[in-house]
């Protein structure tokens, strides 16, 4: 019976090519049907997810990326640095659990759940502290796929400039790549390039707590899907594919991002979102507030 009701949920938000409606329908799946464990196992949206993004790589310019890596990545580090600095200072303000503000901080300044995941592996720990921070995030995540699309068009922000803004101020890579595309075609490449530059951020993070945290078990590895992605922006280059190649390619890597979300909204979980305390939840929104004020700078300054 799920099956029967999932997929053709899934397939009208592919068909409708709404980012929201792929998010909320599958929140709206899981939370009304209550599907058994893994029904859909939880690295369905993260492959869909990686592989969508390899193949839009595809469709872009080497010169493009070139272009956007080498103007953008002084403000991409700056606003990493600084966002995880202020986000361990404030969670001493607020007397917040040092291990829980390291991967809030990590989550914000990087890349959301994959950073937290990869730092919780480092300073071990508790499975309570990650599943909470996860939940905190996957609710700011939830909200910027709706609202940021609209506040940049309030602000009549250009394609480009979109692009960046969702591609610091949004947490999670799906996040920010359902915001672009519910933007603007032309808002996506600027979106997917920036952000895998900030995710490339976590390596460093990885090797520095490394140091402090020798106990941990996690190692640092550059995620396989940004080499592939990096790969794929000059053998399309290379290849010169054609209009109506590349139209199809991009085609098929909506399909994939969409059916990732739809599967990225299945996977909230109730238990950490209940287990969110009033202070946690103010830290982390204080720091996402911080972060949109810096993206907002940026944008300005550009």
């Amino acid at each position: 019976m799920h099956l029967y009701i999932g997929l053709p949920i899934a397939f009208l938000a592919v068909a409708a090519n709404s980012p929201i409606f792929a998010l909320i329908g599958g929140i709206l799946f899981t939370t009304a049907l209550r599907p058994p464990k893994n029904f859909i196992p939880d690295a369905t949206g993260g492959n869909l997810l990686k592989t969508g993004i390899v193949i839009l790589g595809l469709t872009i310019s080497s010169s493009t990326v070139i272009s956007l890596t080498s103007y953008y990545f002084f403000y991409i580090s700056a606003y990493v640095l600084i966002i995880f600095l202020v986000g361990i200072l404030l969670a001493k303000i607020l007397r917040i659990d040092f291990k829980l503000g390291l991967l809030i901080s990590s989550g914000t300044a990087i890349c959301g759940a994959t950073a937290m995941a990869a730092v919780s592996q480092v300073i071990n720990v508790r499975p309570k502290e990650l599943l909470v921070s996860i939940g905190i995030i996957f609710l700011f995540n939830a909200f910027a796929i709706i609202a940021f699309p609209i506040i940049g068009k309030n602000l009549d922000m250009s394609f480009e400039q979109f692009g960046f803004f969702t591609a610091m101020a949004i947490h999670d890579t799906g996040s920010v790549i359902g915001a672009a595309m519910a933007y603007g075609d032309g808002a996506l490449d600027t979106a997917a390039t920036l952000k895998l530059l900030r995710t490339l951020w976590l390596i460093p993070l990885i090797v520095v707590l490394g140091i402090f945290y020798k106990d941990g078990n996690s190692k640092p590895q550059t995620p396989l899907f940004v080499i592939l992605f990096v790969l794929a922006i000059f053998f399309g280059t290379t290849l010169n594919l054609g209009n109506e190649v590349t139209g199809m390619l991009k085609l098929l890597s909506n399909v994939l991002i969409l059916g990732a979300l739809f599967c990225i909204g299945t996977q909230i979980n109730i238990k950490s979102i209940s287990a969110i305390n009033i202070r946690n939840f103010s830290f982390a929104l204080i720091l996402w507030l911080v972060a949109l004020i810096f993206s907002f700078l940026f944008i300005y300054i550009y």
